[in-house]
């Protein structure tokens, strides 16, 4: 391998922060913003779809979606995303990390404002419209997870490369916020223009026929912050360690890469690069990457069981507990609002906290200490929930029950939910990067579809201490999985994937 080439990887583990970082950091983390605000919104509307187009005359109690519909509104863009992950983790091995970065922003943002435009007016055409569209639109969010992690894992120095990635994935808090301060902005607005009587007094009455908007704009609006950041990502030039390592042109690398950031190739003392290359199914990435494969997959798989059933039904939790009121007591609208303020409360106290916390700690502790310590707390949080879930029910208890079920959060997120995205945009060999980081993403979305469309049914079936208990268990288990997976503080991803040897002074032939 050339001198430069050499010059170019030991260049980008050596740069100093720059403003390009903190650009990549805000144009693949809008990316991450609008996935969680387009993947946890539908969790704030699907009472409201209830009430709209499953209304029965005459019930004691408002409309709601049917097990299977409920399962299939929350759960098929998991469906779509796990896909996603793979494919387009292939396709950014495969064609670069640029070329396929901006067909996922332009599917997201053309599903986004699908998802709002569902056509028909009767249930099952309404539905049927907007689990495909929300396919769909997990897809392009699938290819959002390799390809982001990848270009700033690729772009960064290994002395902030996690608080990097770290800081993209954050972004994710705050789409989870967002969305929830948007469907109270929402659902403030059409409450104060069409005041409704509650369910209990007037059943048909209590939704008003304006509560068809309310949902279709709160969906509609994550395809915003996509549309923002376009311009941007076809801007960005392709990652140089792909060009240096994956194409095999240096002097490209080199090229791009001084656009870009302000780096010396002639001060950059090479590292020695292996010119040894092996498949994803060969014998070799078995030897050295099979068992870190297995880490990641099955922490990511474990912790998305208990992480998006927590987020997608916590709604339910808290009316389970009395925290949320009763439907019957409010309109179609104010329960939208009730829900979205719960919601809301948990994220700001707990869960964007909880990111911005790995964001700080991260290239201190290192990754498999938090991973570590997330499990744990996680596991004990939980466990503390079920034993005494009777305590926890009784009015005076309640706010006891919020706080540790939001210390559940922080934990997750400053913890396994941020670690299980990094570590696999580090531990692999730059040909096979996105494509590992995706099987890895989408073995977590297959836990994501677990816990969206098994979780409601476990908890008509075995109630919800029982569910609890298996959630600590689960957490457990991903506890002990977590020492499958190395640690990647401190080291170069050539150090990390097996492609680097021993370092030592190249003079120029």
């Amino acid at each position: 391998m050339a001198n430069e080439e050499r010059s170019v990887l030991k260049a980008l583990d050596a740069a100093k922060t720059q403003w390009y970082h903190f650009t990549t950091i805000v144009v693949a983390g809008m990316g991450f913003f609008t996935d969680s605000y387009d993947l946890f919104v539908i969790s704030l509307v699907t009472k409201l779809l209830g009430r709209i187009y499953y209304h029965v005359p005459g019930s004691s109690s408002p409309g709601s979606l049917p097990n299977g519909i409920s399962s299939a509104v929350s759960g098929v863009a998991f469906a779509g995303t796990l896909i996603g992950q793979i494919f387009f983790g292939w396709l950014g091995d495969k064609l670069g990390r640029k070329k396929v970065y901006g067909v996922t922003l332009l599917l997201m943002t053309i599903c986004s404002i699908g998802s709002g435009l569902s056509f028909g007016s009767d249930p099952k055409t309404v539905m049927i419209t907007l689990c495909f569209f929300r396919f769909w639109l997990g897809f392009g969010i699938g290819g959002d997870y390799p390809l982001s992690a990848t270009i700033m894992s690729e772009y960064a120095s290994k002395r902030t490369r996690g608080a990097f990635i770290a800081a993209v994935f954050a972004m994710q808090g705050f789409g989870i916020l967002t969305g929830g301060i948007v469907a109270l902005a929402v659902s403030a607005f059409f409450q104060a223009k069409f005041p409704a009587p509650a369910y209990m007094v007037d059943a048909a009455g209590s939704t008003v026929y304006q509560a068809d908007f309310v949902w279709r704009i709160i969906l509609m609006v994550g395809a915003i912050p996509a549309i923002l950041t376009y311009y941007w990502r076809m801007k960005m030039p392709e990652t140089a360690r792909y060009t240096a390592l994956v194409a095999k042109n240096a002097e490209q690398a080199a090229a791009d890469m001084s656009k870009v950031l302000n780096v010396d190739l002639e001060a950059a003392k090479p590292v020695r690069v292996s010119s040894e290359e092996y498949g994803l199914f060969s014998k070799k990435f078995l030897i050295r990457h099979g068992l870190h494969l297995l880490g990641t997959t099955s922490t990511w798989f474990l912790l998305d069981i208990a992480f998006y059933s927590q987020n997608l039904f916590q709604k339910d939790i808290f009316t389970t507990i009395g925290w949320l009121p009763s439907g019957k007591t409010m309109n179609a609208i104010e329960e939208v609002f009730k829900i979205a303020k719960a919601q809301t409360l948990i994220a700001l106290c707990s869960t964007v906290p909880g990111y911005w916390f790995t964001v700080a700690f991260i290239d201190r502790m290192g990754r498999f200490p938090i991973q570590i310590m997330g499990f744990s707390f996680m596991t004990v949080f939980m466990f503390a929930l079920a034993i005494p879930y009777h305590h926890w029910t009784l009015p005076h208890n309640r706010i006891g029950f919020v706080v540790l079920y939001s210390l559940t959060f922080f934990f997750c997120n400053f913890g396994p939910n941020a670690t299980t995205f990094i570590v696999p945009a580090e531990i692999f060999p730059a040909r096979l990067r996105a494509t590992c980081h995706g099987i890895s993403a989408a073995s977590g979305k297959a836990g994501a579809m677990v816990g969206s469309f098994g979780f409601s049914y476990l908890v008509q079936a075995i109630g919800m201490k029982k569910t609890l208990y298996i959630m600590g268990g689960i957490n457990l288990c991903g506890l002990l999985f977590s020492f499958l997976v190395p640690e990647p503080k401190g080291k170069s991803l050539e150090e990390l994937s097996g492609e680097a040897v021993e370092e030592e002074e190249i003079t120029s032939t």
